[in-house]
C-alpha cells in the first residue's frame, strides 16, 4: 500500500503543470568571433564559454543561431531562455538576469584611411558627415540618446561596411572585438581604416529571461566565476581574441 501511495505521488507530480523545470532555450547572433554559425553549428568565444558552463552544471541547451532582433524579443518573453553575447547596458538593466562578464569591448568611430578628419568628443563628430550603425546595435541607442543630429541608421553591419567602402557616409562604428569580421563584410581589411574616437566601454554578459529561476542564473555564475579562477576562460578568450582585453574580474563596473 505505501509503494501504491508513494508511485500515486510520483505520478502526480509528474504531471503538475510547472513543477518540472522547462527546457533552456538560448539564442545568439552571426557576429564573429564573439559567435556565429560554422557548417551549420553555432561556435565562437561565447558559444565556448557557454557549452564549458553548460558541461560543469551538467545541463541541457539547444543553442540557435538567429537574426538579433528575433533572439532578444525572444530571451524578454519566453520562460527559461537566454541570450548572448549581450551588452548589458543601463536600459536593459531591469528587462534581463545577468551572468558574466565574458567579454569587453571597446566602440569608437572609424573612417576610411586618409580621411583628414579628427574626433576628440561627441561634439566633434556631430560636424562631421553622416554615421551609419545598424539600427539594432547598442551603439546605436546611445547615440541617438545622444541627439546626434547625422546619425544614420542601417539594416546591418554589411550595409554599413559598403557605404563606408563606396565613401557613401563618412563615418562607422564598430568595437575592437569584432572590427576585422565586420570590415570584411564589405571588402575592407583594417589597415584600410583608421579608429578616431573611442567614445563607448561596455561589457558584454549572457542575458537571461526574467521568468529564469535564481537558482539557475546563481549556478552559471558560480561556474563562470570558476573558469576566470582557474585559468580556462583566459584559454577560451586567447584562443578567439588574441591580444584583447578579457573581463577576468569576477565583476563588472556598473552599467
Amino acid at each position: 500500500m505505501h509503494i501504491f501511495r508513494w508511485l500515486l505521488c510520483l505520478l502526480a507530480l509528474h504531471l503538475t503543470p510547472g513543477l518540472q523545470a522547462a527546457p533552456l532555450q538560448l539564442y545568439t547572433e552571426d557576429y564573429p568571433p564573439l559567435n556565429f554559425s560554422r557548417d551549420g553549428k553555432p561556435t565562437g568565444l561565447g558559444v565556448e564559454v557557454v557549452e564549458e558552463i553548460l558541461r560543469r552544471t551538467q545541463q541541457h541547451a539547444h543553442i540557435q543561431v538567429v537574426p538579433w532582433a528575433r533572439g532578444y524579443q525572444k530571451a524578454l518573453t519566453e520562460p527559461n531562455s537566454g541570450l548572448f553575447v549581450t551588452m548589458r547596458t543601463a536600459e536593459r538593466e531591469k528587462l534581463f538576469k545577468w551572468v558574466g562578464p565574458i567579454a569587453v569591448a571597446v566602440t569608437s568611430f572609424y573612417a576610411l584611411k586618409g580621411s583628414g578628419m579628427t574626433i576628440s568628443s561627441l561634439d566633434d563628430a556631430r560636424q562631421l558627415g553622416t554615421i551609419a550603425v545598424p539600427r539594432q546595435w547598442y551603439s546605436f541607442q546611445t547615440l541617438k540618446a545622444q541627439n546626434m543630429p547625422n546619425l544614420y541608421g542601417v539594416l546591418g553591419p554589411k550595409q554599413m561596411m559598403t557605404m563606408l567602402r563606396h565613401r557613401r557616409v563618412s563615418l562607422v562604428v564598430a568595437d575592437n572585438l569584432t572590427l576585422p569580421d565586420l570590415l570584411a563584410l564589405g571588402n575592407l581589411t583594417p589597415d584600410d581604416v583608421e579608429p578616431l574616437h573611442s567614445f563607448l566601454r561596455s561589457y558584454a554578459y549572457i542575458a537571461f529571461s526574467l521568468d529564469t529561476d535564481d537558482g539557475l542564473i546563481d549556478q552559471w555564475q558560480r561556474s563562470l566565476d570558476q573558469m576566470k579562477t582557474d585559468g580556462s576562460f583566459r584559454a577560451i578568450c586567447q584562443r578567439w581574441l588574441p591580444g584583447q582585453e578579457f573581463p577576468l574580474a569576477l565583476t563588472a563596473p556598473a552599467p
